[in-house]
């Protein structure tokens, strides 16, 4: 074999091998404030350029955790902020934007995005439509409600430039405490691969003070050192 074969060989190895090293990495949160809301964005984030989201479930109270109550207002409650009516279907979102709970496999907003998110059947009769999520007694992570793609071909699910999937987003009071959530994913290559699991917790809402004081002492450490 000569020498450029080889070389094209160990590429391609090298190839396969990143692609079966790429994996689900964790969570994270991105926060918006409009007057007394805030709204935090919750991604499921990879290694993988291909990695794609299938469905999320077992979505939980973590042991300790404050419960949230989310607001919505979206079209079916007539686009006015309620606690107490709503849906958590994404394509029910009237504006860009919007300071409006929902879930989502990616994919976008509103009735014209098409979005192929669905409810599993652990969100009971009522479905999405439902302002609150009908959360387990708070530390089971074997159960709880879930969403999925309706339409994996879509490839809806598919990370982004910068390796994120949104799974959805959570409109809480700006004052509201901090409440932290688990919650499971199902993934695959996006290519027909086998379909491999994650998991991990987020947190949506303001730090205990006690936390906060925490943070604070934790960064006056890190000037010190330096």
């Amino acid at each position: 074999m000569n020498r450029i074969n080889a070389s094209v060989m160990s590429l391609a190895a090298l190839a396969v091998a990143g692609s079966a090293s790429a994996a689900f990495t964790g969570y994270s949160v991105a926060s918006s404030t409009v007057g007394s809301l805030t709204k935090w964005t919750v991604y499921a984030n990879f290694n993988g350029a291909t990695d794609t989201v299938l469905n999320a479930f077992h979505f939980n109270l973590t042991v300790g955790g404050g419960t949230p109550v989310f607001h919505h207002a979206d079209a079916l409650n007539g686009g006015v902020d309620s606690t107490v009516a709503g849906t958590w279907n994404p394509q029910f979102v009237l504006a860009p934007g919007a300071m409006d709970s929902y879930v989502c496999i990616g994919g976008g907003e509103g009735f014209a995005s098409g979005n192929s998110t669905n409810a599993d059947p652990d969100w009971g009769a009522a479905g999405f439509n439902q302002a609150q999520v009908p959360f387990l007694a708070a530390g089971n992570q074997t159960s709880g409600a879930g969403w999925f793609n309706g339409n994996p071909p879509n490839l809806q699910g598919r990370v982004d430039a910068n390796g994120k999937v949104k799974l959805g987003q959570f409109v809480l009071g700006s004052s509201d405490a901090a409440a932290t959530l688990f919650l499971k994913i199902g993934f695959n290559n996006g290519q027909g691969g086998a379909v491999e699991f994650g998991q991990g917790t987020f947190t949506l809402g303001v730090p205990a003070p006690s936390a906060i004081a925490l943070l604070g002492l934790a960064g006056l450490a890190g000037r010190r050192r330096r």
